[in-house]
């Protein structure tokens, strides 16, 4: 019997907003560009074989919200620390999720519900 799994009403909008975007062209940190599509709670990435899950987005999500309460900067994917983090970082900037402005590259998080 598989477990249901409950998001908050956050995670939701986030899987949302990234829903939204599926099929659009990103580029990772390194220049490569991908697109993705959603298929239930998974994200495949069009450059890799393996899918990113949603409970992962989620990881990554809360990761960056715990590195910005202490005044970390989410200047790269890296700092996000799970699988599929060189593709959901650039999601993230590119829906407006992780902003990154200046010369410093100061990043802020914020999510729209």
């Amino acid at each position: 019997m598989r477990s249901t799994q409950i998001w908050t009403a956050e995670e939701d909008a986030l899987w949302e907003r990234i829903e939204k975007h599926a099929g659009e062209e990103f580029t990772t940190a390194k220049g490569l560009t991908f697109t993705y599509a959603i298929r239930g709670s998974e994200m495949f990435v069009s450059r890799k074989e393996k899918s990113i899950t949603r409970a992962t987005v989620n990881v990554a999500y809360h990761r960056a919200m715990e590195l910005l309460d202490i005044g970390e900067e989410v200047d790269g994917p890296k700092k996000l620390g799970t699988f599929g983090a060189s593709y959901i970082y650039p999601v993230f900037v590119k829906i407006g999720i992780i902003t990154v402005w200046g010369d410093l590259g100061d990043a802020q998080l914020k999510i729209e519900t």
